[in-house]
């Protein structure tokens, strides 16, 4: 057993990961920037080391510094948590190279699927199909445009690293190609520091679907099923569920056959510890591989709720060296969970981010509500960092007991002092086709613009 972790990370995901390590017996090392000095994981964990300036490049992307705090404190291992440095594969080779262990996969997987690009080919030697597109990454627009003419129009630029939508430009034609390669090559190497982009086609209104998936050090690989991350806004996830009502409605035996790629792939890649293998379905239920998440999510809840499996623990338990204690047929699931993310954004101002001082806070609660935040009433939110504050999570016996728990809990969650997205959380699960799960990643798109705007009204 670890007897002291380092969380290399900030926010809710490191306040639940300090969590999972005092339900362990495990002492924790917090980090933080100048700008968190009075954030909740800093509170919440046994020892803390400032790390630098509240820029992520002067903190929490410094490997330097991170180490040098886990060397001072003594630690046994580091969590990296999402974002950040949780996929860099120098990283854990930096962790492991200084006798620390890296609760994540190792560098040798992470290698494997190094980038969006590399995951494509190899998703494509296991048989999974892929979106046609390019073979790597494109270099010049000329490249780009003769892409586009084999495969047809629309097509989609995507940068080979990162995520959270960035990067990314559709295209219907050669002139917006031509711009949106420009854009997203610019866009790539500010956001990710790697400015390479590859093409391929462009799904038209897509569910985006996910599964869960878990290896060990032992060659054993599961699958937790899926979550449906289609409630999207500019390619970022707004609201999460499981089980996707898309499959439960129309296409049931797309679980048994996207969960068996999806380890397959895993397999491929000699994956260890928790990630997400994610693709896109259409209305025909053809689906398609997107990317494999190198990490733990920001919509893992909603898995441990249904499944009762705690994902946070069983990464410390894989990166131990145990082996999984589940395998697929012991894995069940039970009811249905939805995940809404709350962030520090003004709905009515193209959700602009909003930092500033929280005045009053106050979460919702009851049977089947799950609240993950590092909010509290006096806390400010610092426009350095993502902008969300929290996640709501509801969990039901059915959909329809989830959502109406959601909506319940929605209007319990009183934040003042910053703008929220609660209100715009709630026009969502009012919506009749939401409530139906009849949605794709264009719905918030369609709602924005249709008359149930009013829906979204402030009281």
């Amino acid at each position: 057993m670890f007897e002291k972790v380092l969380v290399a990370n900030r926010g809710e995901i490191a306040v639940r990961i300090i969590r999972a390590c005092k339900e362990l017996n495990i002492r924790t090392v917090a980090v933080y920037s100048e700008a968190d000095a009075n954030s909740m994981h800093v509170q919440l964990a046994d020892e803390a080391v400032c790390i630098g300036k509240a820029a992520s490049n002067e903190s929490y992307l410094r490997i330097d510094r991170l180490i040098s705090a886990a060397e001072i404190t003594d630690v046994d291992a580091i969590h990296p948590g999402y974002g950040f440095l949780s996929e860099n594969a120098h990283f854990a080779d930096v962790c492991e190279s200084c006798n620390i262990r890296f609760i994540g996969p190792s560098s040798r997987a992470m290698n494997a699927l190094e980038d969006k690009a590399v995951s494509r080919a190899l998703a494509k030697r296991a048989g999974v199909p892929i979106p046609p597109g390019s073979e790597g990454t494109v270099e010049s627009e000329q490249d780009a445009l003769t892409v586009a003419k084999r495969i047809g129009y629309p097509v989609i630029i995507k940068a080979i690293a990162g995520g959270g939508g960035r990067g990314m430009r559709v295209a219907h034609n050669d002139i917006s190609l031509i711009k949106g390669f420009h854009t997203a090559r610019t866009e790539a190497d500010k956001a990710f520091g790697n400015a390479r982009v590859y093409v391929e086609k462009f799904i038209e209104n897509p569910h985006h679907i996910e599964f869960q998936i878990l290896g060990d050090g032992k060659g054993h690989i599961i699958h937790l099923g899926e979550r449906d991350c289609s409630i999207q806004r500019r390619n970022q996830k707004v609201i999460e569920e499981t089980p996707s009502p898309l499959i439960d409605n129309k296409f049931k035996k797309l679980r048994d056959r996207m969960g068996k790629d999806a380890v397959r792939i895993a397999e491929l890649a000699h994956y260890t510890n928790a990630g997400t293998v994610e693709f896109i379905v259409d209305d025909n239920g053809q689906y398609y591989f997107l990317e494999v998440n190198k990490r733990i999510q920001v919509e893992h809840p909603i898995t441990e709720e249904v499944t009762g499996i705690d994902l946070v623990r069983y990464q410390m338990m894989i990166a131990m060296g145990e082996p999984l204690k589940h395998s697929q047929r012991d894995i069940t699931f039970k009811g249905h969970a939805i995940e809404c993310r709350i962030n520090a954004e003004d709905p009515f101002d193209d959700f602009r981010p909003c930092p500033g001082r929280i005045e009053m806070y106050y979460s919702p609660g009851g049977r089947g509500v799950r609240v993950d935040s590092h909010a509290y009433a006096g806390y400010t939110v610092p426009p350095h960092y993502d902008s969300m504050i929290g996640k709501l999570i509801t969990f039901g016996k059915d959909r329809r007991e989830a959502m109406d728990k959601m909506s319940r809990a929605l209007s319990e969650y009183m934040i003042t002092g910053v703008k929220t997205t609660i209100s715009f959380q709630q026009a969502v699960l009012q919506d009749p086709n939401f409530r139906r799960g009849v949605y794709s990643t264009n719905f918030i798109e369609q709602l924005l613009s249709g008359a149930r705007r009013e829906l979204i009204e402030q009281p």
